[in-house]
């Protein structure tokens, strides 16, 4: 009995009162909105190896064809794949308020660590130097003017998506994940944590679902349909992309298979996923700007 009343006296004294909570809050970094950036897309996965940086530079391109303002971050500060993806290797350039200016290609402004460490450098970084190179990406830059800014994440729930979600005001999440179980149930817990963080999620992109016989055009499924519990948790899956040895070829050549062979199956269902958030955004923008008109009069 009376390691029990320790026990519950433990626990008691452990929970917050509204006041301790209110203090804590204050220590808190405020959600600011970038300048000139209307919207922020996170692409994310609590698991690694399953497509993030293609979906990102193929969505990015994808929202720039359909004549959206477009930048692409890259988030990853251990393993950047940006610059490779989109053919950006020099530094950027920095103006005289200390600014750096995004470098281009194919219309989509891109910043990545990638561009300012060595390529054969290795970044050895505890999470403090992590969050603030993530900062000094995401407000150290002139983004503006900007319709989208897309950020391609790490693997995992850590450093790089708390610094975002708390400094910055997110649109929405892209989930990628691979359709077998020991994918899933990691892409679950992430998207666990962006509810818990209130971020919307607009959907899933799976990848690697299937392949298309080259000789026979006959389709190969890789996986079983999921169901159950399992299936329930996960959000609506927008698209689903194929295993294609084009789509790897042309992210390693550093020309997304969207701007390569833009009239391909692949890109059509890149400009699928692009046309389906794009409109989302507009419906959301007539909407609040709808909202604002009531106010005034």
């Amino acid at each position: 009995m009376a390691l029990l009343m320790r026990l519950w006296r433990r626990s008691h004294s452990t929970k917050l009162k509204d006041h301790q909570a209110a203090l804590m809050a204050r220590s808190l970094p405020k959600r600011e909105a970038l300048p000139g950036v209307n919207n922020i897309i996170v692409i994310a996965s609590g698991k690694g190896g399953v497509g993030k940086s293609t979906v990102a530079a193929n969505f990015a391109c994808s929202l720039a064809k359909l004549g959206a303002r477009v930048g692409l971050l890259d988030g990853d500060i251990f393993g950047p794949s940006i610059p490779l993806m989109m053919n950006l290797h020099s530094e950027p350039r920095v103006n005289d308020k200390n600014i750096m200016i995004p470098p281009q290609n194919y219309n989509v402004k891109c910043l990545s660590m990638g561009m300012l460490t060595p390529p054969d450098g290795a970044i050895i970084w505890r999470g403090p130097l992590v969050m603030s190179a993530i900062q000094r990406l995401l407000k150290g830059a002139d983004w503006s003017p900007l319709d989208v800014l897309v950020i391609d994440t790490p693997p995992g729930t850590g450093d790089v998506h708390l610094s975002l979600t708390q400094h910055t005001p997110i649109t929405g999440v892209l989930l990628v994940s691979t359709p077998h179980k020991a994918a899933i149930d990691v892409t679950i817990r992430g998207a666990e944590m962006y509810h818990k963080l209130k971020v919307p999620i607009f959907g899933l992109v799976e990848n690697m679902r299937y392949s298309i016989c080259d000789n026979c055009n006959h389709r190969i499924e890789f996986f079983k349909q999921l169901t159950g519990t399992l299936h329930q948790k996960l959000p609506e899956t927008l698209i689903s992309l194929p295993l294609d040895s084009h789509i790897a070829e042309c992210g390693e050549s550093g020309t997304p298979v969207v701007i390569k062979h833009p009239d391909s199956e692949h890109a059509k269902l890149f400009h699928k996923l692009a046309l389906q958030i794009w409109s989302t955004l507009q419906e959301r923008e007539d909407t609040n700007e709808t909202a604002k008109d009531s106010k005034i009069k």
